[in-house]
């Protein structure tokens, strides 16, 4: 299931002669972030380190009225989904600017985070929104190695150095372990959206903030999203039909790609990218995307 995208190159374009003495609607600067919310500096992820560049440009167009924000994200970093909506607002109260977040495909846990910065979540009727929840996940090896006849070695000082080694079988304790860890930052995740949007969710705790996600047209009536709608009928509506859309984009050659040689063997570099690709299909994967 995809959601028809309301892109930045649907904007109306102003006659030359008001582009050339400054006649018009106004300027309303778009920043895009769409991917895996991740620490790693790599295409299709989000970080603070290549999302606030662009937020910054976006916030320092004083004559703009609103920054809007397009969200299309699964999730990913709980760090990094905070420390991003945390700079939003803080650029938006440095700036006194209202900030209109539009959500496209989904805007699914950290993705959600990100989303609850905004003064106004707008989304269209099929988006996916909610997943208010922490999920860890791993690999196990163990019979892999058994099969294989390979001997896990591994030397530790402290006796949890080895927490979920993939290669070595779990131990309730590092579960439980791993599961208490998970109830504090689901509690950061709860304590930030309350914050954001306490007045308006309109349903109790333990329907909201179970890790379950709803269509966008659910969510007007849970008060996780605020009207439906897309980008530009939002922005046409609201400041007319002279309006102009800025696009704010990362300046080429922040992140590099991949390089390839012409070596058959499979790299450390290009296996964890091959992974790291997987991990990024399965968290689109669960939404249905």
């Amino acid at each position: 299931m995809t959601a028809l995208a309301d892109t930045e190159t649907d904007a109306p374009k102003r006659p030359w002669y008001k582009r050339l003495f400054g006649n018009g609607g106004p300027i309303i600067p778009v920043v895009r972030l769409q991917g895996v919310i991740s620490h790693e500096l790599k295409p299709g992820r989000l970080n603070i380190a290549s999302v606030a560049p662009m937020l910054k440009k976006a916030f320092a167009i004083k004559k703009a009225p609103v920054v809007a924000i397009v969200v299309n994200s699964p999730g990913g970093s709980a760090v990094q989904s905070r420390l991003i909506a945390e700079h939003i607002r803080q650029l938006a109260a440095e700036n006194d600017k209202k900030v209109l977040v539009f959500v496209e495909d989904a805007a699914a846990s950290g993705g959600y985070f990100i989303a609850t910065a905004g003064d106004e979540i707008i989304a269209d009727p099929s988006s996916l929104v909610g997943s208010i929840g922490v999920i860890y996940a791993g690999f196990g090896f163990v019979e892999a190695l058994e099969k294989l006849g390979v001997t896990r070695r591994l030397y530790t000082a402290g006796q949890n150095k080895s927490t979920l080694d993939p290669f070595l079988p779990e131990k309730e304790e590092d579960i439980e372990r791993i599961k208490r860890m998970e109830l504090d930052i689901h509690e950061v995740f709860i304590d930030y959206v309350k914050a954001r949007r306490g007045g308006k969710i309109a349903l109790p705790d333990d329907e909201v903030f179970t890790g379950e996600f709803w269509t966008a047209k659910r969510g007007v009536a849970m008060g996780l999203v605020d009207t439906l709608g897309n980008l530009h009928g939002t922005l046409r509506e609201r400041f007319g039909k002279d309006y102009q859309v800025k696009p704010i984009s990362q300046k080429k050659g922040l992140i590099q790609l991949p390089s390839f040689g012409l070596s058959a063997s499979l790299s450390p570099d290009l296996a964890g990218e091959l992974l790291a690709r997987v991990e990024d299909r399965a968290l689109w994967s669960r939404l249905g995307l």
